[in-house]
């Protein structure tokens, strides 16, 4: 969401004092200045409540009424998995005689119990968010700087019932905690249901209430899901310059390379990326467990990639001619063919010299990669002005959506371009299918 966020303005509460708050998020931006604000409501400095991860990457409940702090519960523990969901689930019900029962925080539906900061609320203590007639913000403080950075989905607000993980989430086959589709609950006056499903309404309240939220700023809607967790650059690489879910990467240190978060040693795998700026980057696939170096990607004995500016592949350090060189807003397609040790590289849909990825190993275009790795794209650039943005399935490219999506057998993924027969998007689903 990084710059929009969504706006209402309660009615009269159920209950004030009892809600639950549920969302499933997966976050962006890690240790970066300015906390990320799931949920908030903004009266002035001195009246205010948050529902935030920190920018130090712990999550804290923190409210001020008065100018005094009446709440500030702070995990001891930090949030930074850039790569899975967190299903975030604060329940406060602040009629309870103890006050450890007033503020519950779940995070993948198992109970934080350990806390840096646990300040709770007293029982005469009114949560701001579901005061009756406050505006509340999803995404933000409302008063900019904190906007979270990331994805949001199932984004649910309970008015007068204080519930648990199980009323939202669910185990699946695979033992992963993933969203309940329609949770039975009963939501209460300011409640609501945020599926974040209509691209032309992400603001749209499932509830039944008609608890309707208003966009401010471009919020993307994206197929990366809590069920199916598409790669994405690693912020653990470098964590400047990456935005759009850690999918474009711009104005980071020349030569730093970023690999993605998923890797394999098996399978066919499809991505694609656009050079936004094609002069000197450098594209391709890397070993995961090689090391992030100042190296380019095809420096690395275990990295092979496509240097923009003149088309050529580079393995070891070494080069040779493969591809006509790539203009600004081109979009390279790489197939990873790891059942056979093979690579190959696209143009604007167009398989470079003389590629067939559906081959298993014959032509000119056909790369022979070591055998044994573990592999996974990635990008890099000679000049920190250079800038790319993946698709890894998500449909998009940055924040604008492919044009005319190509066929994809697999039905795992969007892309610009037709998906070799075989071949499927780098994502949870596509590994354990």
């Amino acid at each position: 969401m990084a710059s929009a966020y969504l706006t209402r303005t309660n009615g009269t509460s159920t209950e004030q004092k009892i809600f639950t708050f549920s969302a499933w998020v997966k976050r962006s931006a890690i240790s970066t200045s300015g906390d990320k604000v799931l949920m908030a409501e903004y009266t002035d400095s001195n009246n205010r409540m948050k529902l935030q991860f920190k920018d130090d990457d712990f999550f804290e409940v923190y409210q001020v009424d008065g100018g005094n702090i009446r709440t500030q519960v702070k995990t001891n523990r930090k949030f930074r998995d850039s790569n899975g969901w967190y299903h975030m689930l604060i329940v406060g019900d602040n009629t309870q005689g103890t006050n450890t029962n007033r503020l519950k925080i779940y995070v993948n539906g198992v109970q934080e119990t350990s806390f840096s900061v646990s300040t709770y609320p007293y029982s005469s203590t009114i949560p701001n968010i579901n005061e009756n007639s406050k505006t509340i913000t999803i995404g933000n403080d409302d008063i900019g700087g904190s906007y979270f950075d990331g994805l949001m989905t199932h984004v649910n607000f309970v008015d007068g019932t204080a519930l648990t993980p199980t009323s939202f989430g669910q185990s699946d086959s695979n033992g992963v905690w993933i969203p309940k589709p329609s949770p039975s609950v009963t939501y209460g006056t300011n409640g609501f249901f945020l599926k974040m499903d209509n691209s032309g309404n992400m603001g749209l309240d499932s509830s039944g209430n008609s608890n309707n939220f208003t966009t401010s700023g471009t919020i993307t809607q994206a197929k990366d899901t809590p069920s199916n967790v598409f790669n994405v650059l690693n912020t653990l690489d470098t964590s400047r310059g990456l935005s759009n879910g850690n999918t474009t990467y711009a104005g980071a240190s020349a030569g730093t390379v970023v690999k993605g978060t998923l890797a394999v040693n098996s399978g066919k795998w499809y991505a694609e990326c656009k050079i936004v700026d094609a002069s000197e980057n450098m594209i391709g696939v890397l070993d995961i467990g090689q090391a992030p170096t100042t190296n380019y990607v095809g420096h690395s004995a275990v990295g092979w990639g496509i240097y923009t500016g003149d088309g050529n592949l580079y393995n070891n350090s070494s080069s040779s001619s493969y591809s006509s060189a790539f203009s600004d807003n081109d979009i390279m397609g790489i197939a990873l063919d790891m059942d056979n040790n093979k690579l190959y590289f696209s143009k604007n849909g167009v398989w470079q010299n003389s590629g067939v990825p559906t081959s298993g190993s014959t032509g000119t275009g056909a790369i022979s990669i070591t055998s044994g790795l573990t592999m996974t794209f990635c990008g890099g650039r000679d000049n920190a002005s250079d800038t790319a943005s993946f698709n890894f399935g998500n449909g998009y490219f940055g924040t604008t959506a492919v044009t005319s999506a190509g066929t994809n057998a697999s039905g795992n993924g969007i892309f610009e371009y037709d998906v070799p027969t075989g071949y499927t998007a780098l994502s949870t689903k596509g590994l354990n299918s």
